[in-house]
């Protein structure tokens, strides 16, 4: 059942249960014990009926009938008056000779008295014989009279209605307030209702607007962030599948072509087409080039499995960060030879100690080093340096090729990304990354200056620990 439906059917029984409290009260108040006017005045009409039937003016005749009306309601005085005043009969045993100020007197604050507090009530009736009048006195406590008394003031359905008409708009504002109030409320969660079925990654986001800072405007509030940060993740694993699209492409065709290069020379040295030793050697150095190469790229392909499940783990001990950087040096200064390459090294002649995960500094400082010499060729130039400042250490690679273009340099740390995307068999756009991703295991940070063919340089902070042993 439908919230709107179940609010109608509260507010249908609330009405009805209190209409009907309402009457039950009412009539509980009107049945209370006690006389009320519509009472007295059947009394009386009852004496007078009997007088008239039997005659019964004089006093002699009068007293069964008053004696008889007392004992079945002893709460009420019965007074039989002449015209002249005199007292022909008092149930009370007075006898009294009135004045039309004493008469007058008795007949003061009426109606009030009807509802007032052990007050006096006194009626007059009268009836005619030989043109000679006679009035019947009927006196009671006020205390004796019924506590409903407003109610049978009321003598017509027109009064009735105007009587019941503050009521009855008494009782429907709260509910119609609250009517609204629920109403606003349940339009309010349709709203969010809907926009929470519309949700999903494939769809723009709907964005709700609610002021109020009630609990279904928390929520909406909620759900807006939500729905936002759901939209930024569908937008980001667009772009990662795109990458991954993007991967996989590179990587056919970065395998392809080595591959294609090893059956040809694999199958010329199987063949014996080769013409003499010199050719069979360059063969199987190209051989050899290939097969590195193509370790390198399934390499790689584990690092982003590793980035993917976050399985680096950092094994820091003390290491001379100056001795691993002048072993990784040697290397490439072999590695350049005969290329017409300026290889410059500067690293201190002390010995520079820190905190490190060796095999992953070296790592990193080869991935800038071929990333440098791939990208920067064009240059002839490379630099490795290290330095310390106060609890500081900087590593830098530089080289003077065409270097990065500023718009693509915030972009260079991303997973997949090539600045030159034509250019094939070039890797597969991780290196940088884990470069990143390892200095930051180290605590440490890596910028990047680029001036095309003057200096392109990145440059690796990290904090030295050495003091900490």
């Amino acid at each position: 059942m439908r919230n709107q439906t179940k609010l109608w059917l509260l507010m249908l029984i609330s009405a009805i249960i209190s209409i009907l409290l309402f009457i039950s009260l009412s009539l509980v108040m009107v049945g209370s014990k006690g006389y009320d006017l519509n009472d007295l005045n059947t009394l009386s009409q009852e004496v007078l009926d009997t007088v008239a039937k039997q005659q019964a003016f004089d006093a002699a005749d009068i007293t069964p009938i008053l004696e008889d009306a007392h004992s079945k309601h002893p709460d009420i005085r019965y007074e039989w008056i002449a015209a002249d005043g005199s007292t022909i009969y008092d149930t009370l045993g007075e006898m009294n000779n009135y004045d039309f100020g004493q008469l007058a007197d008795r007949m003061l604050s009426m109606p009030q008295n009807l509802w007032g507090g052990d007050e006096p009530i006194t009626l007059t009736f009268s009836i005619n014989q030989d043109e000679q009048p006679y009035y019947l006195l009927m006196s009671l406590s006020s205390d004796a009279m019924k506590q409903g008394q407003i109610y049978f003031f009321i003598r017509s359905f027109k009064i009735l209605i105007t009587f019941m008409l503050p009521l009855i708009v008494a009782f429907l504002i709260p509910y119609l307030l609250s009517l609204w109030f629920f109403f606003s409320m349940n339009k309010r969660i349709n709203k969010l209702n809907h926009a929470m079925g519309q949700l999903n990654l494939q769809s723009e986001i709907t964005v709700l607007e609610d002021t109020k800072k009630d609990e279904i405007g928390q929520l909406t509030t909620h759900y807006n962030e939500m729905a936002l940060r759901l939209h930024n993740q569908a937008n980001q694993i667009k772009q990662f599948d795109k990458r991954r699209t993007l991967l996989l492409s590179n990587l056919s065709h970065d395998l392809r072509t080595p591959l294609t290069m090893i059956l040809g020379y694999a199958e010329t040295i199987r063949a014996g087409l080769y013409k003499d030793e010199q050719e069979l050697q360059t063969s199987a150095k190209i051989l050899l080039q290939r097969s590195r190469y193509m370790d390198k790229l399934l390499d790689q392909l584990l690092d982003i499995t590793r980035q993917d499940e976050g399985i680096f783990e950092l094994h820091v001990e003390v290491h001379s960060i100056s001795e691993l950087m002048r072993k990784i040096a040697a290397e490439y200064l072999m590695f350049l030879e005969g290329q017409n390459f300026t290889f410059e090294v500067n690293i201190p002649d002390e010995d520079i100690q820190a905190w490190i995960d060796a095999p992953l500094i070296e790592r990193a400082l080869r991935n800038l080093l071929d990333n440098a010499i791939r990208y920067g060729s064009e240059g002839q130039y490379l630099e490795i340096g290290l330095k310390k400042k106060d609890d500081t250490l900087f590593m830098m690679v530089i080289d003077k090729g065409r270097g990065i273009p500023l718009q693509d340099q915030e972009h260079v740390f991303e997973r997949f990304y090539r600045v030159d995307t034509s250019r094939k068999g070039e890797g597969l756009g991780i290196g940088l990354s884990i470069v990143k991703e390892i200095i930051a295991f180290h605590g440490g940070s890596i910028t990047l200056t680029s001036v095309p063919f003057e200096k392109t340089m990145f440059e690796v902070q990290l904090p030295n620990r050495q003091l900490e042993q």
